[in-house]
């Protein structure tokens, strides 16, 4: 199937089904209580997520938080749960309204949550604890409907672009600061780095679910998707599928510039990533931490470029967390969940004392402050929290410039949203035999790979 216009797919679990899930006797929870609002009246809200009692650091953190925000807010009073989103229980949790007020869960959720009025619509209590203005119109559009009502926050994300090695690009000729934005340029480029210095030009993750994982990314990049808008139907048998698998077999076994190693996970991929034997791979900018914290590799050697696009532009795979409250609610419960949200996970934001500290204590942890990625503020919220902390920047932003100016253009579109860790586990096989298979048939794998899966999607 071909991305035209319409809205965005949903992430990796099994959303889709909600509506049979809704309850046990087939309504649908109520989609908020009605009632003015009170901001002083007396309220208790339950928080999911709290850390389970083998983190006591964590604990202690979490109550710490509570502490603080209830002496802020003395008529609420706030309970918690270790309650936790997980694809396998979270349907039933539904069903059996057992949910706390608020929580987080996957971006996946809300394609089909919204419509089976399984989330409140938060887009007047948004105004009224002036969160809107602090969000990303881009990722608001994931919990949002045709009319532009609001469901959820978004307070995490990321989206892939393509990682490439800067010193291999200048030994093979190439511009660092210019990375390849179409897969006509990656396949040129591939061969270049290859020819001239003995490296993999390219490389593909191809195992524990990572195959599907990237090649639903590069079907996404060349206007296709893998699933339908309801989850019950493959749809990755088609033109941008086959085009991206056909790429893969020829860079493969015509250009022979995808090295030795056809059997990579995320960490394998990006400890040879590191150690300089890959020229470029599919990767969302956090990549960096690990081949670099943990993998040894130079800052100065890291870029970031987008995603290479065909054709398009198309989007971007992005995936992450929303916070979701409670259908249930009350007005006040509401008001009284996002205000909560907005204290633990935007206040680090919009908050000079605390984005300097937060910066500070990360410099002390050895970690990384300014690397560049998709965030869930809007620009200008984002561009004041980038300017507090510039002085603690130990990143080269400079070399994310591609990725950057990237995520400003292209659409974020989230993985399958029925069962997509079983679709993409289904899928590595096929990239994995296009890879080691100089004969691999791409029609009948493809083929295959769509009945196996669609018997599943339709349980």
């Amino acid at each position: 199937m071909t991305r035209t216009a319409r809205l965005v797919v949903a992430l990796t679990s099994a959303a889709a089904m909600l509506t049979a899930a809704a309850c046990a006797d087939g309504s649908t929870p109520a989609a908020t209580t009605g009632g003015s609002v009170d901001e002083n009246a007396p309220v208790t809200i339950t928080v999911g997520n709290r850390p389970k009692p083998d983190k006591p650091a964590d604990v202690a953190t979490f109550d710490r938080n509570v502490k603080k925000f209830t002496d802020a807010h003395p008529n609420i009073t706030v309970k918690s749960t270790e309650t936790e989103w997980d694809a396998q229980t979270f349907q039933a949790q539904v069903a059996g309204g057992s949910l706390p007020t608020v929580m987080s869960i996957s971006f996946t959720e809300p394609l089909n949550m919204i419509p089976n009025k399984q989330l409140p619509d938060i887009t007047d209590e948004l105004k009224l604890v002036d969160l809107t203005k602090d969000l990303n119109p881009e990722t608001l559009k994931l919990v949002s409907d045709d009319k532009g009502r609001i469901y959820g926050v978004p307070f995490e994300a990321f989206s892939v672009g393509l990682a490439y090695n800067r010193t291999l690009f200048k030994q093979a000729g190439l511009d660092p600061d210019k990375p390849p934005t179409n897969w006509d340029e990656v396949r040129q480029y591939a061969k270049q780095i290859t020819e001239k210095t003995g490296k993999a030009g390219y490389a593909q993750l191809t195992k524990d679910n990572t195959g599907g994982w990237m090649l639903t990314t590069m079907t996404y990049s060349m206007g296709g998707t893998v699933q339908s808008d309801d989850g019950k139907k493959s749809t990755f048998n088609d033109a941008p599928t086959k085009k991206a698998l056909q790429l893969l077999k020829d860079m493969r076994w015509t250009d022979n510039t995808m090295g030795t190693n056809f059997l990579y996970n995320q960490e394998e991929a990006r400890q040879d990533f590191a150690a300089g034997k890959i020229g470029m791979i599919m990767q969302a900018p956090d990549a960096y931490d690990m081949c670099v914290k943990n993998f040894g590799m130079k800052p100065a050697d890291f870029g970031e470029g987008a995603l290479p696009q065909d054709g398009g532009p198309f989007g971007t795979l992005t995936g992450g967390s929303i916070k979701m409250i409670n259908p249930k609610s009350t007005k006040n419960e509401i008001v009284a969940a996002l205000k909560w949200i907005k204290s633990q996970e935007f206040d680090k934001y919009t908050d000079q004392t605390v984005a300097i500290q937060n910066a500070k204590d990360a410099i002390a942890d050895k970690g990384f402050v300014g690397r560049p990625g998709v965030t869930p503020l809007s620009q200008e919220t984002y561009d004041q929290y980038n300017k507090w902390r510039e002085p603690y920047n130990n990143v080269p932003v400079e070399q994310f410039k591609g990725y950057v100016e990237s995520t400003k253009t292209l659409k974020l579109l989230p993985e399958p949203s029925n069962k997509g860790q079983e679709v993409y586990a289904l899928l590595d096989p096929v990239v994995q035999q296009v890879l080691t298979k100089k004969d691999a048939d791409i029609d009948k794998l493809l083929s295959d790979a769509a009945s196996k899966i669609d018997a599943r999607l339709a349980r």
